[in-house]
């Protein structure tokens, strides 16, 4: 059977793979913490996490590749006893794929909510641009 996405593009063969490997995991995506990808404008974006519970210091961003990592682990106080703990504080990795032309510009942490700001850069050479039929 000839795969749909496959008949349209050209060059595109690597991210149509990880995107149809991504649907297939898609039951595995963990649901901890719950995020937002919010669009600012036609090029800037912001991905934002909703930690409580956790400092500056418990969360880990790094940029490897096209990818954003992100991880965070909170100190256990064992002496503390919960009559309920409703507030998940636990170890969590969340990545997000980006675009070659995507940057990471900056970061926030503000009243438990993580914020990473986003730019699509993209270079004039990929810009669009008209074509002259030759004569």
């Amino acid at each position: 059977m000839v795969d749909p996405w496959k008949t349209y593009t050209v060059g595109f063969e690597d991210m149509v793979n990880k995107m149809q490997t991504m649907v297939k995991n898609s039951h595995s995506f963990p649901a901890y913490p719950p995020y937002n990808i919010v669009k600012v404008d036609e090029n800037k974006y912001m991905v934002e996490l909703a930690l409580a519970g956790f400092s500056k210091t418990d969360i880990e961003i790094e940029v490897r590749e096209n990818s954003l990592h992100i991880s965070g682990k909170t100190k256990q106080d064992d002496l503390t006893q919960y009559l309920y703990k409703g507030i998940g504080n636990r170890v969590f990795k969340r990545t997000f794929e980006l675009a070659d032309t995507v940057e990471v510009q900056s970061s926030q942490f503000i009243n438990g909510l993580l914020k990473i700001y986003l730019e699509n850069i993209i270079p004039e050479n990929k810009k669009p641009k008209k074509v002259e039929i030759q004569d």
